[in-house]
């Protein structure tokens, strides 16, 4: 004979059913994630407007103006609105051009080194192959904690005839290299650049690499990857967006070029007070005394960062999107 359990009561052996929480307090609540959203992004909104966004205006409002001397120069100088006129002074200026073109070839050779160089170091690091690594990241880590401008210099010393050890061994050796020629200008400020960025750079690609699971490089070397395939094939993919990243900043900041060559210039004739677009504007301000002038150089160049910045943005979204489906068969095969 068997007998069935008669049913729990109301309120027994049941879960109690969860109640919503007022209206007023989930506004409450709300209300204070609000507040601790603003508190936070208070300290970064205040940098944004004082930093960036007050400095931008400003050299707007400033390229729309210009000096003018009436009474054929004799007259006492007066600041009057002019509108576009700096803006097609700059865009007309064959100086201005070739500094960008200078920095279009600067960007060419720096880019793609910093980035492939960095890259190979951190993987090397991150394989294991490198003895001491620990010792390894200090020692390519310490030239980036030289500030740029003592870097220039001591490099500077290096480049100079009669003073370099290096061309001197070189001439020893029948080889004559002038570091500062047409030729080679542009390679040596590449040159330093790489020695004071790489290992910044090799550090952000290590710690993304650091955090690839273990897991993932593991079958791989159990599917009989090598340790190429693996780097190349794996690991790289798995930190596209910190290769991304890093070929982003290293293009606003190429663009920038500007301390390199000023301190460069003082010993070869090869790099004029125009010779890259900040060099321009700093020559425009400081030396002519042309305020509308600079400003304007200043906001195409922003402008130029601005566009070529969204279009790495963009075709690295696309390329992002493109992956997704390849992947996603991959996985059902």
């Amino acid at each position: 004979m068997t007998t069935t359990a008669p049913w729990p009561a109301a309120g027994e052996g049941r879960a109690p059913a969860a109640v919503p929480a007022p209206r007023g307090a989930r506004r409450t609540a709300r209300r204070r994630a609000l507040g601790a959203c603003g508190v936070l992004m208070t300290p970064f909104f205040v940098l944004l407007v004082t930093v960036f966004l007050i400095p931008v205006a400003t050299a707007v409002w400033l390229s729309f103006f210009g000096s003018d001397e009436p009474g054929l120069g004799f007259g006492p100088e007066r600041t009057v609105f002019v509108g576009l006129r700096s803006y097609a002074a700059v865009l007309t200026d064959p100086t201005f051009l070739s500094g960008l073109g200078v920095v279009a070839l600067y960007c060419l050779l720096y880019i793609p080194l910093m980035v492939l160089c960095a890259l190979v170091l951190a993987l090397l690091l991150d394989s294991g192959v490198v003895r001491l690594r620990a010792w390894a990241q200090l020692g390519l880590f310490l030239p980036h904690a030289v500030p740029g401008i003592i870097a220039a210099i001591i490099w500077l010393y290096l480049y100079t005839p009669g003073l370099s050890p290096v061309i001197d061994l070189l001439g020893r050796a029948g080889v004559t290299v002038d570091f500062l020629g047409i030729h080679t200008v542009v390679p040596s400020i590449v040159n330093i650049a790489l020695w004071s960025n790489l290992g910044y750079n090799m550090v952000v690609f290590y710690a993304a690499l650091q955090a690839v699971p273990r897991e993932v490089v593991e079958a791989a070397v159990v599917d009989g990857a090598g340790p190429v395939r693996t780097a190349l094939q794996v690991k790289t993919p798995l930190i596209r967006a910190s290769i991304v990243m890093v070929a982003m900043f290293t293009l606003i900041f190429a663009l920038q070029l500007f301390t390199e060559p000023m301190l460069l210039s003082q010993s070869t004739p090869m790099i004029s007070s125009r010779f890259s677009p900040s060099m321009y504007i700093y020559d425009a301000a400081f030396n002519r005394n042309n305020y509308g002038l600079a400003s304007a150089a200043s906001v195409v160049l922003l402008v130029c960062t601005i566009a070529l910045s969204y279009g790495v943005t963009r075709w690295t979204g696309r390329l992002d999107a493109r992956s997704v489906p390849d992947e996603q068969q991959e996985a059902a095969v």
